[in-house]
């Protein structure tokens, strides 16, 4: 029998038009807490973990980030981007692409580096309920984007060998993380990051966003 595909997503950037809200999220945040960082060195941490995050900030500002106020700085990013929700929308061709995959009977599972709050408001935009569909939030797994355990976990939760699977992002972080656990990384335009950075990222395809990929679906998918 020849193995079916199975698609891994990640959510901000890949199926919902929300990293600028991030970034400006996390810039509303830092600067209350007096930390200096330019919007473009925010936006291209958007996909790693929260917490991988402000390690990489801490090492390039020489600034030394206490754990009560990384702990602050995360609520802070949760209220400012909580406020910009209105602004949040499926991008072209995402809850089109998760119809077909669930009609032609492919598995699917959002595997996102946010937790719940967040993921919540993102899912909202699909018109999609959290516990209607297979999701993992960063709460799941011990480590997040670059590691591989988002993932692996979504595989697992629904039935899927890592290697049958495609992991679909915006970002270099999920790239990696899907080279790392031997998935197929799928990057799309939709989140800033261009078509040779997720190429050396290990992207087998680049995509536009949801809806090209949707009219490309026979070039990645294999059915059983």
């Amino acid at each position: 029998m020849r193995p079916k595909t199975s698609f891994l997503f990640d959510l901000d950037g890949t199926l919902t038009d929300s990293v600028y809200q991030n970034v400006t999220a996390w810039k509303e945040a830092l600067d209350s807490e007096n930390i200096p960082l330019a919007m473009w060195r925010i936006h291209r941490k958007i996909g790693m973990s929260g917490g991988l995050m402000l390690t990489m900030l801490s090492r390039e500002t020489g600034m030394k980030i206490s754990e009560a106020q990384a702990k602050r700085l995360s609520e802070k990013h949760a209220e400012a981007y909580e406020r910009t929700q209105d602004q949040i929308i499926a991008l072209p061709g995402a809850v089109e692409l998760l119809q077909t995959l669930t009609k032609e009977g492919f598995e699917w599972c959002i595997a996102t580096s946010g937790e719940m709050d967040t993921a919540k408001i993102n899912l909202k935009a699909l018109d999609l309920k959290p516990d209607q569909i297979n999701l993992v939030t960063r709460t799941d797994v011990t480590h997040g984007k670059p590691d591989p355990d988002l993932f692996l976990t979504a595989a697992e939760k629904i039935g899927a060998k890592i290697e049958d699977c495609l992991v679909i992002g915006d970002a270099i972080w999920d790239m990696l993380a899907a080279r790392r656990c031997k998935a197929t990384g799928i990057g799309l335009l939709s989140g800033g990051y261009d078509t040779s950075e997720l190429e050396r990222a290990g992207a087998l395809r680049v995509y536009e966003d949801p809806l090209a990929l949707l009219e490309h679906l026979d070039e990645v998918a294999t059915r059983s």
